[in-house]
């Protein structure tokens, strides 16, 4: 077996830090997003891309003249108008590495590096940046507020899967086959697929639970308002996704019992994640506990334990800040650990296949 690894060419070496860094930064970017939500800063600047008409929050007298004149109905609040600015640089910034890195993928796309995703991904930016200014021009919108929280998971989820791609030009196709592959690992591919549904519907939850703000509808463990199942819940308004554009959604327009509902799913959801998980992973574990895939298992196990755990802490210390950005950011961790096991384990699994089909097309030519 040939262990020398393969050197990337230059252009794939270099877009493969490019993509790491594209990667780090778009995580940057949902903690920050979660920072200026949870601090109420979501309209901090009522106009997008600036701020009052400014590139920056207007601080002195003169400026916050000019700025409380054009926008009377919003007057400059500076602590607020800073979250949501340092989150639209940090976006722009995001926006100018992917355009960049698409460009770069066009002009060496006769150098092995993929071209398709790093034009999609630059394709999305455009949408989330969309999505970004509805999100302030419509006021908080909570379809567009979720869908843009949304958004920013999938930028972050097909930056991954660049990076993963880059990487693994580093290892020969197959060469994975060689290092204790266990029978039948194909077998559990259908139920890795389950997980990852499942943990992207709770993360739809999640944005949901955050655009309604109803993180703060149960503080009390494990009941809620002291029942196991509050008899007023309307999961009806709860899930009404034709609320109206118009009003200010900044604090949420639902009423306490919608937001209940919401908060119970978000619940219900965790637990049912965590229930498939904890039975899939130890089987999955059982199966690859002596290859090289065991290591990534176990990091899907310590990234949802700790999801849940911040999840826990949010409500017994009433939604603390740092803990609810770190709520947010390891929600992201859960779902790359989940799309990293996904790739390795498609890299094992996929030899195995292949194997098999050379074999069926000679007994195939014999009999013929």
């Amino acid at each position: 077996m040939n262990t020398t690894q393969p050197r990337l060419s230059r252009p794939a070496h270099l877009m493969t830090r490019w993509s790491l860094l594209a990667t780090l930064l778009a995580v940057v970017v949902i903690m920050l997003g979660a920072w200026t939500r949870l601090v109420d800063a979501g309209l901090g600047c009522p106009d997008w891309p600036g701020c009052y008409g400014f590139l920056t929050v207007p601080h002195d007298e003169s400026r916050m003249a000019i700025a409380n004149a054009r926008f009377p109905d919003t007057p400059v609040d500076v602590e607020k108008g800073w979250p949501e600015m340092i989150h639209r640089y940090a976006a722009g910034t995001l926006g100018l590495v992917v355009f960049g890195l698409a460009a770069y993928a066009f002009r060496h796309r006769r150098d092995g590096v993929p071209l398709r995703l790093p034009l999609f991904i630059a394709a999305f930016i455009l949408l989330q940046g969309a999505f970004g200014m509805w999100t302030v021009t419509l006021k908080l919108w909570p379809q567009v507020v979720a869908l843009h929280l949304l958004g920013g998971f999938t930028t972050l989820s097909l930056l991954t899967l660049l990076t993963l791609r880059l990487r693994g030009k580093r290892q020969p196709e197959g060469e994975e086959s060689d290092v204790g592959r266990p029978p039948g690992l194909r077998h559990f591919r259908p139920w890795l697929y389950g997980g990852l549904a499942l943990v992207v519907i709770q993360i739809a939850l999640g944005a949901w639970t955050a655009a309604n703000y109803a993180a703060v509808a149960c503080t009390d463990l494990p009941t809620c308002q002291g029942e196991w199942w509050p008899a007023d819940m309307d999961f009806q308004h709860g899930f009404d996704v034709t609320q109206h554009v118009g009003p200010n959604y900044l604090g949420g327009q639902l009423t306490a019992d919608g937001r209940v509902a919401i908060h119970v799913s978000h619940r219900l959801g965790a637990m049912i994640v965590l229930a498939y998980f904890t039975v899939f992973l130890a089987l999955l574990w059982r199966r690859t506990k002596r290859t090289p895939l065991a290591w990534h298992v176990q990091l899907v196990a310590v990234a949802l334990m700790a999801q849940i755990a911040l999840g826990l802490a949010n409500i017994v210390f009433h939604i603390p800040l740092s803990v609810a950005v770190a709520h947010n950011a390891m929600g992201a961790g859960l779902l790359l650990a989940v799309i990293n096991l996904l790739w390795r384990f498609h890299r094992l699994a996929l030899p195995e296949t292949a194997k098999t089909e050379p074999t069926t097309t000679i007994e195939r030519e014999v009999t013929a």
